[in-house]
């Protein structure tokens, strides 16, 4: 069951938000050829110490057996999908392309966002795989509102990816958020109109679309977090947080 928030802590998660989005666009600025993703995440957690606020994956554990997560931002470089460490021996290079995703705890109250970067020139085939992977965000968005359905989004977004001819990466999904990192109900990206929970006011959602140059199949690397593509075709990922309004959703992780 879903957890709804009140419009107090709807109006803090819309603040934790717009800190989070303005620290992310920072970063997005600092990505260039020769730039480490320790270096992003090291602006990243000085970014948000200063605002007084605490990142939320840095030591963050979605269950009892798994490994605390050790840094500030999830940095996945082309066919990293999500959860890509932060390393100094890793460079970006020209042509790359780089996900950063990152949370916010902003007084006890989370939010989280992604978006996918260009490094340097990119090819015609990853910016296609960009323009639509944001498509598929703002289509799982427009669909987001009270009296919809969990499986709306997930249609909206394979709609599009389809429509691109880019395949949906199969087993990763978005979530609730706010009281955790991780909270239900899960979002997947594909589903059918009318199917799953209903949407309703105080809902706020992590909806995060990914999708794949090949066949979506993923694989979890030796260090038991970056899961990347199993053909090691690239892949993309953005995100916002979003609340279900009366007068329909709102994006909290708006820049």
């Amino acid at each position: 069951m879903s957890l709804i928030k009140t419009k107090e802590e709807i109006e803090v998660l819309r603040e934790s938000g717009r800190r989070l989005a303005g620290i992310l666009n920072e970063v997005k600025k600092a990505v260039a050829p020769g730039v480490s993703t320790k270096d992003l995440d090291e602006l990243a957690f000085n970014l948000i110490s200063e605002a007084g606020d605490r990142p939320a994956f840095l030591d963050y554990s979605p269950d009892k057996d798994s490994k605390p997560y050790p840094a500030t931002l999830c940095v996945s470089v082309n066919e990293e999908l999500v959860h890509g460490l932060p390393s100094s021996e890793k460079r970006l290079r020209d042509g790359d392309i780089v996900s950063i995703d990152m949370g916010l705890v902003h007084k006890g109250l989370i939010t989280d966002s992604a978006t996918t970067a260009p490094v340097g020139k990119i090819d015609q085939q990853s910016k296609v795989l960009l323009k639509a992977t944001r498509e598929c965000l703002e289509a799982g968005i427009s669909v987001a509102r009270h009296g919809n359905f969990i499986g709306d989004i997930g249609f909206a977004i394979e709609s599009v990816a389809k429509k691109y001819g880019f395949s949906v990466a199969r087993g990763l999904a978005g979530h609730g958020v706010g009281y955790k990192v991780h909270e239900d109900p899960l979002v997947p990206n594909t589903g059918k109109r009318g199917q799953g929970e209903e949407l309703k006011v105080g809902m706020v959602l992590a909806i995060e679309p990914m999708l794949c140059l090949g066949n979506g199949d993923i694989f979890l690397e030796r260090d038991g977090w970056t899961i990347r593509t199993k053909d090691r075709q690239r892949c993309a990922h953005f995100e916002h947080t979003v609340a279900i309004t009366e007068t329909g959703p709102i994006v909290l992780t708006k820049d």
